[in-house]
């Protein structure tokens, strides 16, 4: 994997997003000479039409990521990846719509798009059909070596199994550390060369996955391998780069501290973060505002009383704020003190609450917390204190979820279905973390990027 602003990025997903802005830029200029030539006119000078084909492209890659065209589902399935093309196609060509629209200068013909539409959609689809197997296959898969037999060792096969997986294990090294889980790992004793033994498996990673460090760590053996420029990663670290988590199990105080992360408090970052808040909730809300006010009528016509309710959250450092939303259950969902999850298809959601929460109108009004700076536009979701304090005795670090701003829209929310249990706060909360920990504005706009996915196909909308 390539690391670009903190976050980990596929091999073969940068190979095929780089092929893919190339081929967009190709149909844009094919396009145009297939026009010109029906017509009879000059094609004129390359520099005089490379802006606009690389508007172009630049449109339409941005509507693949955010509809999940370079999702591991679409790298596997060829039906699944013509399908977000086409829907990504479409969404590229209306933001191309209103772009022309304020620059004029920028604008191609409408037989000109139509043209680059249907070749670009044509050349994608073909590359994947012919790099499809490729790139899920061995050749982009990194090859590592694994220590450990034990329960922890067993994780790391279960995901190297995983459709979509960017590596393969070519060796486990069971060692003196406790019970084994991987039959078929090479007893440590039976090596005379642990170097010897890591580039004859052809791995280009080790990682610890020992049960019991103490007396286990083999510090020469793992010396002589990292001098001869192969990695050594610790379980934790490599769980957080192939999932996008921080997972819990194996993480500790010590990681976390010593870590390169955290660094959303700096001054740099927290004032770009909060210049893009206040930019992007003005915006929306102007533009938001009749079907806020549409949203509003339709819940007061179904069912009696307030179109909108407040609620308090825990934001910022564990102060409390209040959240404003569109009303979406009965006015008698919950007994007064008493907090509840909201449960599948729950029957305190009216019928006019089902759809606003499915296509997140609900969500709309809190726009004006962000404005206010009390919430962000990306963040952890904020949740009420009698969960949070319940949350905190259960859960280690659940408190460090709220060294960064709440957010509308967040890493757990784009990566995690909605969940109403501790296994399922427990799993969001893995996502949380790596966000505050890996926070950067690169980051942020991915996840607005793949939020438009969540909301076409109301994932996670409960």
């Amino acid at each position: 994997m390539i690391r670009l602003f903190k976050h980990y990025v596929p091999h073969a997903v940068l190979l095929l997003g780089l092929i893919d802005f190339c081929l967009l830029a190709f149909a844009a200029e094919a396009a145009w000479f297939l026009r010109a030539w029906q017509i009879g006119v000059d094609t004129g000078t390359l520099p005089s039409r490379i802006g606009r084909s690389l508007v172009f492209a630049a449109a339409l890659q941005t509507a693949m990521i955010a509809v999940g065209v370079y999702g591991a589902e679409a790298l596997q399935s060829l039906r699944f990846a013509a399908a977000r093309l086409t829907v990504a196609i479409s969404l590229g060509v209306i933001f191309l719509s209103l772009l022309f629209f304020a620059l004029p200068g920028l604008s191609l013909w409408r037989s000109h798009l139509l043209y680059a539409m249907l070749l670009a959609g044509g050349l994608l689809i073909l590359v994947r059909a012919v790099l499809g197997r490729l790139i899920g296959g061995e050749a982009f898969r990194r090859r590592i070596l694994v220590l450990g037999a034990g329960a922890r060792a067993a994780r790391i096969e279960e995901l190297a199994r995983r459709p979509g997986s960017g590596f393969t294990v070519a060796s486990f090294v069971a060692m003196s550390d406790g019970p084994t889980r991987v039959g078929h790992a090479v007893r440590r004793d039976d090596i005379d060369n642990l170097s010897d033994h890591v580039v004859a498996c052809r791995a280009s990673e080790v990682v610890l996955a020992l049960e019991e460090r103490r007396n286990a760590l083999p510090l020469a053996d793992l010396l002589r391998v990292k001098t001869t420029g192969v990695h050594v990663n610790d379980l934790s670290t490599f769980l957080e780069r192939e999932t996008g988590r921080v997972d819990l199990d194996s993480t500790n105080h010590s990681a976390l501290i010593f870590s390169d992360g955290f660094s959303s408090g700096q001054r740099a970052s927290r004032s770009l973060k909060r210049l893009f808040d206040v930019a992007v909730s003005g915006i929306i809300l102007l533009i938001g505002l009749p079907i806020i006010l549409l949203g509003a009528l339709a819940v007061k016509f179904e069912s009696r009383g307030p179109a909108f309710y407040k609620q308090k959250r825990v934001g910022l450092y564990g102060e409390e704020f209040e959240v404003i939303k569109l009303r979406s259950m009965r006015t008698d969902a919950e007994k007064p003190g008493q907090a509840v999850w909201a449960q599948k298809d729950d029957p305190r959601v009216t019928r006019v609450g089902r759809f606003i929460r499915k296509v997140r109108i609900d969500e709309l009004p809190q726009l004006w917390t962000v404005l206010k700076g009390e919430m962000s536009f990306v963040g952890p979701r904020p949740e009420r204190r009698q969960f949070v304090d319940d949350l905190e005795q259960r859960l280690p670090f659940y408190a460090e979820r709220h060294m960064v701003k709440p957010g509308i829209t967040g890493w757990a929310q784009i990566n995690y279905p909605y969940g109403a249990s501790l296994e399922d706060a427990r799993h969001k909360l893995e996502y949380d973390l790596y966000y505050a920990k890996n926070y950067t504005p690169f980051l942020d706009l991915l996840i607005i990027l793949q939020t438009v996915r969540v909301l076409l196909w109301a994932e996670g909308a409960r």
